[in-house]
């Protein structure tokens, strides 16, 4: 799902209860914010998405056809234009300032978000790379600023979710190829290093966010969870490895059980927004939602240690482009849906992406 909230954050709530089932042994804890996470993500630094950062996509409004995603950002504008162009947004959409008002905030986590094509770029691919210096140049003010940081590999090859916040909008195609998985692994065995490089500031990694599973095999997911998790360890043995719950409802994890494995974190999304049960709910409805939703964190969190990764309090889909570039949105009917209208007569967007 799409960030839906100029801030969004990461949450934990970790249980000290006794494990009651078996579960993925439990080594390492959290970093210098202790057991409770507090969090934001730095979304659209690495992973471009229109409705984050609209000025770099503004140019192509209205045409076609259009840039929706970075692939097509960087094929529209050529290697050499897009990697100026995206050096510059490197440079200034987070500054050391940034961070260090995070802090004071009492944030203690940053989730970084990154692409695939940061480590490896193959031929017929437009992406362009430079980001690691950046991130590292990051990494080193969140240290300084007495934070922890989750590295995240926000998209794969092919796509594990189809969204243009996976680099690439359209197919889901991740599994179709033994290459992408092994692509998928360098590119984890890349962030490992940094990991490794700076073991006091990136406490976490997550495999892969996001992946869809209605567009891919169960099976495939858990064999890729498996093959990432030693990747990984066998880099950064010491770091947090965490896991998406690839849409798959918490009971399905329950029992989840790797012989061998420790220190494993499952991440959770939740928002009101993108599904007809959610969205078209009274306000108090969506407290009792959310309320039900932080129940069921705490339950499972006594299986496995769960984290909300993304989560929102927005209660409509009206900003700008969330549902893609050129897009417009369900509450108000203007984005094709099952509704087919708005979430109620006369619902509207207007005034709504006023900050």
């Amino acid at each position: 799902m799409k960030i839906a909230a100029t801030v969004c954050t990461l949450l934990a709530v970790l249980a000290s209860t006794v494990l009651s089932k078996p579960v993925p042994r439990q080594v390492k804890r959290f970093g210098r914010g202790g057991d409770t996470i507090r969090a934001v993500n730095l979304g659209g630094l690495f992973v471009l998405e229109p409705w984050i950062r609209p000025s770099l996509f503004q140019e192509w409004e209205g045409s076609n056809p259009q840039v929706v995603d970075e692939w097509t950002y960087c094929a529209a504008l050529g290697q050499e234009e897009c990697s100026r162009r995206l050096k510059e947004h490197y440079n200034e959409w987070v500054t050391e300032d940034d961070i260090a008002t995070l802090a004071s905030l009492g944030l203690n986590h940053i989730r970084i978000p990154i692409g695939y094509w940061a480590f490896t770029v193959k031929d017929g691919e437009p992406y362009v790379q430079g980001q690691v210096p950046y991130l590292e140049r990051i990494l080193g003010w969140i240290g300084k600023h007495n934070m922890n940081a989750m590295l995240d590999l926000h998209g794969a090859p092919g796509s594990q979710n189809g969204f243009d916040n996976s680099g690439r909008l359209g197919g889901i195609h991740w599994q179709d190829s033994s290459e992408n998985i092994d692509r998928t692994i360098q590119a984890l065995q890349g962030l490992a290093a940094i990991a490794n490089k700076y073991p006091d500031v990136v406490d976490s990694i997550e495999a892969v966010n996001e992946p869809a599973i209605w567009g891919l095999s169960e099976q495939g997911i858990i064999d890729f969870y498996k093959r990432a998790y030693v990747a990984i360890r066998n880099i950064a043995p010491s770091v947090l490895y965490v896991i998406h719950d690839a849409f798959m409802s918490p009971d399905k994890w329950e029992d989840f059980n790797i012989p061998g494995w420790n220190s494993v974190i499952l991440d959770t999304h939740t928002y009101h927004v993108f599904v007809k049960d959610r969205l078209t709910l009274s306000r108090d409805g969506h407290l009792q939602s959310t309320c039900q939703d932080a129940a069921n964190v705490r339950n499972f969190n006594t299986h496995l240690w769960t984290v909300t990764g993304e989560w929102s309090l927005a209660t409509t889909d009206c900003a700008r482009w969330l549902n893609g570039f050129g897009k417009g949105a369900r509450w108000d009917g203007t984005l094709p849906w099952e509704m087919n209208g708005p979430v109620y007569q006369g619902a509207t967007c207007s005034g709504q992406n006023s900050i």
